[in-house]
């Protein structure tokens, strides 16, 4: 999983796994949802994301991390 925040724009994409998106589905004004060929979640956009997130703390919970990368 990444995070990927860009501030031209002011929106966050949530890259679940890796691959192209086939189709993008809108879920609600704002929130983006990028399925690949066999209807699975690839990723998500959030629009105006420092409006709608806490975008200066980022926590996990029980996540079983095994590596980790700082960009």
């Amino acid at each position: 999983m990444k995070l990927y925040y860009y501030g031209e724009t002011d929106s966050l994409y949530v890259e679940l796994k890796a691959g192209p998106g086939a189709e993008t589905r809108e879920v609600v004004d704002g929130l983006n949802v990028d399925l690949d060929l066999h209807g699975n979640v690839v990723g998500f956009d959030i629009d105006h994301a420092s409006e709608r997130l806490d975008l200066a703390t980022l926590e996990t919970e029980s996540l079983p991390v095994t590596s980790y990368k700082a960009g």
